[in-house]
């Protein structure tokens, strides 16, 4: 009781300054606030007239020639990305030089650094010079090597090691280090489950400014999750992470990420296209060899982005857009000219050669070298600017449904670039963009959702998109990671991996924990404990909109997985799915529970409506209902012969006859019946002549 008391008065004096902080951020805003001439501005991050997030960050910073090589690289990449070597600075002394060891430390840490930040990664070597940084005690390199003893990602999986050194950074008052403590308590990996320990790590991690400490917080806060719901302190940690996310898009994009829902693909295998698989790629590389152009663009944007089972590698996609272009694709001499205008390890940045390009693509009439020749103008890059030339050019892109000239324009309309300030139109710009999965355009709607610019204000509204934002951050990535390793029965760091990205509130993730958990896949925790906790994760998942996991809670209940027998409970769930989601499944269970009165009153005609309905959702319930039917169908007749006095017989004597399994006996008749029909049934082979 008296560790309880201690957490307790700890947690509200962490959420109390907490609480202060904000109030006295607020109070600072309100002092400045005018009308906001930008996004930015409604984010309050900028004290000057600033247009919406672009690919650049903000529209119409640089007026010069040269452009930034990698968009606000050094100012924003580095707050955000675990790879970043400016936490270096806490190895250094600013009054005292440093030994040997922490300069050798400072260059392997270096080094590892520069290795992970390549398109094209040597992570296992990255690694090794991070455990050689850790040997001689280097703060960063610890951490990053207790990340990969938790998850099991390129060293092996030791979760004492990995506990042992964020206990002993949190002491030092390393916010990630606190995120991972907090991930631990909270998942019982580890340690001990207590959610109040969780939180207090979360809380400081946050106030610490560990991102993933930030969305952890941010999520229970919105869920509900051991605090009280809170949408606007949701609102207030979602916004900070989004604000780093949405800084990071470049002209690229983010890394793409597919989200792979492990239960799809085991119940219809081959149906995701999420990867490609590897003689599909093989067989487009064949054909790019052999001058096909379509293909060498196809996988020159593949090469370029990343995803689908393609490793980023902008060696590769630039040659095969040299190859594309020099046949005068049009796309390809675009994108040329993207690599260009931003700059990389692989090609110089050069506003002119991207000038270049863009134009010979623009004259082919082409969105995407027109959104390039748009964006030159906006910023003056390699071009006077020309804010009126610009709006034309995306308004050619955008006509042609290409996303950045939708994004661009929205921007130029909230700004009043070139044209009137028109909220309105950049909400309809914005909201095109976003249909198309644009990070930039959920970031921009989401910040005038929060501010009510040109809308009625929704924190709800904004929260979702602020979170949508948040979880493309390059932490993402592990979604790929884990499904990687569950694919080779690395079933335990898979688990970890989704629970990590669970606690973060990635939907799949939930579902997907959930999952292997269902399954017993992995021997992680104690037996018995696997059904509760998937009932947790299946909820988590469920309360997100996935309608699956809806009727997994139903099933659960049902069966008693994790939880007590409770047909009530079951059949809640179960309308829910059938009522929100039009879930096939549930309405075919409901049907069935009407049947037997399980739970719900017992009513044959209902139970028929509820089949029929099933039916009608999914074609694949057609086959199911149709035997459902036909045992109704018996049963109807028994009930209406036994009313007739013509049958002395009831339910109770039918099942000590034929047992408590005859439904499923009757059913299995009826399936070899059917299957017989539609065998003689079927049309004869054709004579040979």
């Amino acid at each position: 009781m008296i560790r309880l008391r201690v957490c307790q008065l700890i947690l509200l004096t962490v959420v109390a300054c907490a609480a202060l902080t904000l109030a006295v951020e607020d109070l600072e805003t309100d002092e400045s606030e005018t009308e906001p001439n930008s996004i930015q501005d409604v984010a309050d991050v900028s004290e000057d007239e600033t247009p919406g997030k672009s690919e650049y960050g903000t529209e119409g910073e640089v007026e010069s020639t040269e452009a930034p090589s990698n968009d606000n690289e050094d100012e924003d990449d580095d707050d955000n990305d675990d790879d970043d070597d400016d936490d270096t600075k806490d190895q250094s002394k600013p009054n005292q030089e440093l030994s040997a060891d922490e300069i050798r430390a400072n260059e392997l840490y270096e080094a590892a650094v520069s290795i992970l930040n390549q398109t094209k990664q040597d992570e296992g070597q990255a690694y090794t010079l991070l455990q050689s940084a850790a040997e001689l005690n280097h703060t960063e390199a610890r951490q990053k090597i207790a990340w990969a003893r938790l998850l099991g990602k390129h060293l092996q999986p030791n979760i004492t090691e990995a506990a042992e050194i964020f206990e002993d950074l949190a002491l030092k008052g390393n916010a990630d280090a606190q995120m991972g403590l907090g991930f631990m308590y909270a998942t019982g990996i580890g340690k001990n489950s207590s959610q109040a320990k969780a939180l207090v790590h979360y809380t400081f991690g946050a106030l610490g400014g560990s991102q993933l400490a930030q969305m952890a917080l941010a999520y229970r806060y919105w869920a509900g999750i051991s605090v009280a719901s809170s949408c606007e302190t949701a609102l207030t940690y979602y916004r900070k992470v989004s604000h780093t996310v949405a800084d990071e898009v470049s002209l690229t994009g983010n890394r793409a990420v597919q989200r792979v829902r492990l239960l799809d693909e085991v119940d219809n295998p081959g149906s995701s296209s999420a990867l490609l698989d590897d003689d599909l790629i093989q067989y487009y590389q064949f054909l790019a060899e052999k001058g096909d152009v379509q293909a060498q663009v196809g996988l020159g944007q593949l090469h370029y982005q990343g995803g689908r089972g393609v490793e980023q590698d902008h060696q590769r996609a630039l040659n095969y857009f040299v190859q594309a272009a020099e046949a005068g694709n049009a796309n390809a001499m675009a994108f040329l000219g993207k690599m260009y205008l931003e700059g990389s390890s692989v090609v110089k940045q050069s506003n002119e050669t991207a000038l270049k390009y863009f134009k010979r693509a623009a004259d082919q009439n082409n969105a995407v070298g027109q959104s390039g020749l748009g964006l030159m103008y906006l910023h003056g890059r390699g071009v006077p600017q020309d804010y009126k030339l610009a709006l034309k050019y995306f308004t050619l892109a955008a006509e042609q449904g290409w996303v950045d000239g939708q994004l661009q324009l929205g921007n130029m309309y909230f700004s009043g670039l070139g044209v009137r300030r028109d909220y309105k139109t950049a909400i309809k710009y914005f909201n095109l963009a976003s249909q198309s999965g644009h990070v930039l355009a959920f970031y921009n709607l989401a910040q005038m959702q929060a501010s009510g610019t040109g809308m009625v204000r929704s924190c709800h509204t904004s929260v979702e998109l602020f979170k949508n934002v948040a979880e493309r951050g390059r932490w993402g990535e592990m979604l790929m990671d884990a499904h990687a390793a569950h694919w080779d029965s690395r079933h335990t760091q898979a688990l970890v991996t989704y629970m990590l990205l669970a606690e973060l509130g990635y939907e799949v993730a939930q579902s997907n924990a959930a999952f292997i958990l269902d399954r017993h896949e992995t021997e992680l925790f104690k037996q018995g404990e696997g059904f509760a906790r998937a009932l947790m994760y299946w909820g988590r998942a469920a309360s997100q909109g996935y309608a699956v996991a809806r009727v997994k809670l139903g099933d659960y209940h049902y069966y008693g997985y994790g939880t007590s027998v409770d047909y009530e409970t079951a059949a809640a769930h179960y309308r829910l799915a059938s009522e929100q989601q039009h879930n096939a499944q549930a309405m075919f269970n409901l049907g069935y529970m009407h049947e037997q009165g399980l739970g719900l009153k017992q009513d044959i005609h209902l139970a028929k409506r509820f089949y029929d309905m099933a039916a009608e959702a999914s074609a694949d319930a057609q086959v199911p209902v149709a035997l459902a039917l036909a045992k109704l169908f018996f049963l109807f007749s028994f009930k209406y012969l036994e009313d007739l006095q013509w049958l002395r017989l009831d339910q109770s004597s039918i099942e000590k006859i034929l047992g408590p399994d005859w439904d499923i006996y009757l059913m299995a008749v009826l399936s070899v019946i059917i299957a017989t029909l539609i065998l003689f049934r079927r049309p004869p082979p054709p004579m040979a002549v």
